[in-house]
C-alpha cells in the first residue's frame, strides 16, 4: 500500500491506527458481503459463485493485510535495531570520553604530586644544609670561646 493511503490532513497515521483501519475494513467487507448474499434474491448457482468470489476477495485482502503487517513489523524491527545500535554507540562514546577525561585528570594530578614531592625534597635539603651550617657555626664559636 502506498504511504499516501494512510495520510489524514497531512499527518501520518500511526502503525497502530493503520492496522486497526485495515482490520476494520476487512471486517466490514466480510459483514457487508454476508448481508448482501443473504438479502439479495439469487439462484443457488449465482449465490455459490458470489460466495466463492467474495471468499477470494476476502482471502486476497487478508493476504495483503498479512503482507503489510509483516512488512511493517520488519520495518519496525529494523528501526528498533538501528536505534538500539545508535544508543549503544552513543553510550560507548560517552564512556570512552569520560575514561579519557579521567586519565588526563589523573595524569595532571600525578604531575602536580611529583612537583610537590620534588619541591618538598628540595626544601628539606635546603633546611638540612642550613641546619648543618648553623651547627658548624655554633661549634666553631664554642671552640673559639673555650680557647
Amino acid at each position: 500500500m502506498a504511504r499516501d493511503d494512510y495520510e489524514d490532513d497531512g499527518e501520518e497515521l500511526s502503525p497502530t491506527r493503520r492496522t486497526a483501519g485495515v482490520g476494520t475494513f476487512l471486517a466490514g467487507l466480510a459483514i457487508g458481503a454476508g448481508l448482501a448474499l443473504l438479502i439479495a434474491p439469487q439462484t443457488g448457482v449465482e449465490l455459490r459463485r458470489k460466495i466463492r468470489k467474495t471468499a477470494r476477495r476476502a482471502q486476497h485482502a487478508a493476504e495483503d493485510f498479512a503482507h503489510d503487517v509483516k512488512n511493517k513489523a520488519q520495518d519496525l524491527a529494523e528501526d528498533v535495531k538501528h536505534r538500539a545500535e545508535d544508543a549503544f554507540d552513543e553510550a560507548r562514546h560517552e564512556v570512552e570520553t569520560r575514561v579519557d577525561d579521567a586519565r588526563h585528570a589523573i595524569g595532571r594530578r600525578k604531575r602536580d604530586l611529583t612537583r610537590a614531592v620534588e619541591a618538598g625534597r628540595s626544601a628539606a635539603r635546603d633546611a638540612r644544609e642550613s641546619f648543618e651550617r648553623r651547627i658548624a657555626e655554633a661549634r666553631t664559636e664554642d671552640s673559639r670561646s673555650s680557647d
